[in-house]
């Protein structure tokens, strides 16, 4: 194993730079291991823009085991694949952990904001947020899976709706182009809501039944015209036009967020009581969580649409993302 190994740190607010830091050695209940891909993610700016003490950003982390600490469970071994998400590790001892709900642990590191995370040749990971990747992907396939596959697999999976029922997917981007493919073959009857009509032909090809123009045309009417949408996954930090798109879920619909944005939505109460409509947010999931959207993406031939860059272009990746001008993530490799 190297002594050392390159990472791109954020030492000061919204800067990345190439470093050279020395490899460590795993602690208790971690796991070092060899990154050989991270995915780009925007929620990777803002870790970056609030960098305080030197933090190596990335949260779409595909490598392997080259190290265990004591007491790592025995499902893990050495060269062993392995990925990690958002959430660093759950810690076994707090009130939610003691209730199952790993995904709600009050004491766990957030990857790439309060630990390091991929962007790197090197990483530590606890051993409770470990996630095993199937054969069948890639590295590069598998590391946006781990945000934002896991994210939109998990709110349709909680937006209540059932085969043949019509489910909306505001915003076709990172994480809509995954929610797309993962409703079509949750047999949904799905309808994509995006901005222009140059994105059409994209979001028909991975999965949608119908596609509305949100700026040519009226995407309430025409949710109300097929009955209502039974569930509106959003995507978008947007809160206007998620706040309007309310009144086109059916009675009893649901309107699952996924990202978090800054800006207050608008809701009428009256539209949540009278047809019994609610309001969910939607968290990534947990390591089995991720393994079941991992495994559901094998099994229905779900995958990430993907560029690919060196880690030494994580600058350029993140700005290009940002930008809207990539189809439809990044990825940064460690490798050749």
């Amino acid at each position: 194993m190297k002594t050392t190994y390159r990472a791109m740190q954020a030492s000061q607010p919204g800067v990345l730079e190439l470093v050279e830091r020395e490899t460590p050695a795993p602690g208790p209940g971690q796991v070092l291991i060899a990154v050989e891909a991270c995915g780009v993610c925007g929620a990777d700016a803002a870790d970056i823009a609030r960098a305080g003490p030197p933090r190596v950003p990335g949260h779409e982390v595909v490598g392997r085991i080259v190290a265990l600490g004591a007491g790592v469970p025995a499902p893990w071994k050495q060269s062993q694949r392995v990925g990690v998400g958002r959430l660093g590790g759950h810690c076994n001892e707090c009130a939610q952990c003691r209730q199952g709900r790993f995904q709600l642990c009050e004491n766990q590191p957030i990857v790439g904001s309060n630990c390091d995370g991929g962007y790197a040749e090197m990483m530590l990971v606890r051993g409770t947020g470990l996630v095993a990747i199937p054969d069948e992907l890639s590295s590069q396939e598998a590391a946006p899976i781990l945000c934002a596959g896991i994210a939109t697999f998990n709110a349709l999976k909680k937006c209540g709706a059932q085969a043949g029922d019509t489910v909306a997917i505001l915003g076709i981007g990172g994480l809509g182009h995954m929610a797309l493919q993962y409703a079509r073959r949750m047999g949904f009857r799905v309808v994509a809501i995006g901005r222009g009509s140059d994105i059409a032909a994209d979001a028909l090809a991975l999965g949608a039944h119908i596609y509305i123009d949100n700026r040519e045309e009226d995407a309430v009417t025409q949710l109300k015209a097929m009955g209502g949408a039974q569930a509106i996954v959003t995507t978008i930090d947007h809160a206007d036009t998620v706040s309007a798109l309310l009144a086109g879920l059916a009675p009893e619909g649901r309107l699952v967020v996924l990202n978090p944005g800054k800006s207050l939505l608008q809701v009428p109460a009256g539209l949540l009581v009278g047809g019994q409509r609610g309001i969910l947010g939607s968290i990534t999931g947990t390591p089995h969580d991720n393994e079941k959207a991992l495994n559901f993406s094998v099994l229905v031939d779900v995958r990430p649409r993907i560029e690919v860059l060196p880690l030494e272009h994580a600058a350029q990746a993140l700005r290009r993302l940002l930008s809207g001008d990539v189809k439809y993530r990044m990825v940064l490799t460690t490798g050749p």
